[in-house]
């Protein structure tokens, strides 16, 4: 895209602060905002990806993206969209080097951007900047004065130690960069977080070239945007977004996929790897593979956590808002986990979940949910207690008994079984009435047949198999 370049004129660098978990990123924004986003995050991590303008002591301007981690950014970046002017690496000087921070090099060498790098927590007793620098410096990152061109600013959000320093580091690379913006030129803009509100569909964007004004015709890709509204990072409406700051933009038809590039006119989207909300077919499920549903509450946190699925778990559906209780009706269908991550789970769905024994779990922490995956896959995807084969079929009472033999371990009343044929699951029920011949009888071992009544009352036919689990 041709910009006009008629207008052109020094705009805010946009900064993205990068780094392993807890090493301080949200501390050290904290410091340079002066807020306290950092107090009301759940353990502490940040779980949105957001933007904020940033004033210098001389009037100037710095737009920093904190991100929830790395995979969002990666996938921005993976969309063709150029986010980041200029790249903070966070190293905690009590901790150093440590995979993320691998990780995070990683990214900002593909990015191809300058970088500085920030050591956070200088005011731990202990912490040798030498030791951090020789580190990272076995990671190819070589500093001024020591072979290379990288910044290293040593610093402490809790004291305020080195801030200004780090902040007059950004202001003198993004000079040496010399970055323009014409708000007369084409829209160049890329979106970091879309979301479902009150007001409607919404986008945070940073615009790096043009302008968006209220009123305009804008596109994320192919997603339509008639702007009617415009906030700024403070939550303050606007009239219009200049190039280098960021603003949540109201009007789209659907939610823009993140990383999207927004313009005057529709382009083709990137095929996007995160399973879209509808069918997803479960037969295509090996018996290994763990079936899950996943909602949060905005797209940024939805996408940084499917990156982050473990492998042999199935995303089966997923979305952007409360679950509800088609949510429910789909995981007891298909045998799937359902995990909220920060998004609403009404005392109506909880119910509805409990009685049809859908697991329901919710998290804050994206790496807690990701643990309790892990977890998941550790136990297996179920612990089966015993087996047995249907050979028969017959009413009692107005209801359907299946006849069968144990094969393998016990079957007891009161268990959960998955319904079997030719392996696949075809439904889950509960045992609730277990007889030989015409004793009730709490339990039945290898080698016995019984007649079992189910509840819910499944669709069963000879030569399908009971399998009692324990989840």
């Amino acid at each position: 895209m041709e910009a006009k370049n008629q207008n052109n004129q020094t705009r805010p660098p946009v900064v993205v602060v990068l780094g392993h978990v807890d090493h301080g990123k949200t501390t050290l924004l904290d410091a340079v905002r002066k807020t306290n986003i950092a107090g009301g995050e759940a353990g502490g991590i940040t779980q949105a990806i957001g933007a904020s303008v940033v004033t210098t002591n001389d009037g100037k301007k710095i737009t920093f993206i904190d991100t929830p981690g790395h995979a969002a950014f990666t996938k921005m970046r993976g969309r063709g969209a150029k986010i980041a002017d200029i790249a903070v690496l966070v190293v905690a000087q009590d901790d150093g080097v440590a995979p993320q921070t691998k990780e995070a090099i990683q990214i900002i060498r593909d990015a191809k951007i300058p970088f500085l790098v920030a050591g956070t927590k200088a005011d731990v007793a202990g912490v040798n900047v030498e030791l951090i620098k020789g580190q990272l410096e076995k990671e190819q990152v070589f500093f001024e004065g020591r072979g290379g061109d990288t910044p290293f600013v040593s610093i402490s959000a809790k004291t305020g130690t080195g801030v200004d320093d780090l902040i007059e580091m950004i202001i003198l690379m993004s000079e040496v960069i010399d970055l323009k913006g014409d708000p007369a030129a084409d829209l160049e803009g890329v979106v970091i977080e879309s979301n479902k509100e009150k007001m409607g569909l919404t986008a945070s964007v940073v615009v790096r070239n043009g302008s968006i004004k209220i009123g305009q015709t804008i596109f994320a890709e192919e997603v339509l945007c008639k702007v009617r509204g415009l906030f700024d990072d403070k939550g303050r409406a606007i009239r219009e977004v200049l190039p280098g700051y960021p603003a949540k933009v109201i009007g789209f038809s659907e939610i823009p996929p993140i990383g999207a590039l927004v313009t005057n006119e529709p382009h083709e989207a990137v095929k996007e790897v995160v399973v879209k909300k509808g069918y997803f077919d479960l037969r295509r499920l090996k018996e290994d593979e763990i079936p899950i549903i996943i909602k949060a509450s905005n797209a940024g946190a939805l996408e940084a956590i499917i990156a982050s699925i473990p492998p042999k778990i199935v995303v089966v559906d997923s979305g952007v808002g409360e679950i509800n209780s088609s949510d429910v009706i789909a995981a007891k269908t298909g045998n799937a986990f359902i995990f909220s991550f920060e998004s609403k789970i009404g005392n109506d769905v909880a119910k509805l979940a409990e009685a049809e024994n859908v697991r329901l779990e919710r998290f804050e922490i994206i790496y807690e949910f990701i643990q309790r995956l892990e977890e998941i896959l550790k136990k297996g995807k179920i612990q089966e207690i015993g087996r047995a084969n249907i050979l028969a079929s017959f009413p009692f009472n107005n209801k359907k008994v299946a006849g069968a033999k144990v094969t393998s371990g016990r079957i007891t009343k009161g268990d959960t079984v998955l319904l079997l044929r030719n392996e696949k699951t075809m439904g889950k029920a509960k045992i609730v009435s277990i007889r030989k011949q015409k004793n009730e009888v709490a339990t039945v071992g290898p080698s016995e047949e019984f007649g079992a009544i189910l509840e819910p009352q499944l669709d069963f036919g000879v030569g399908d198999c009971l399998a009692s689990i324990k989840n």
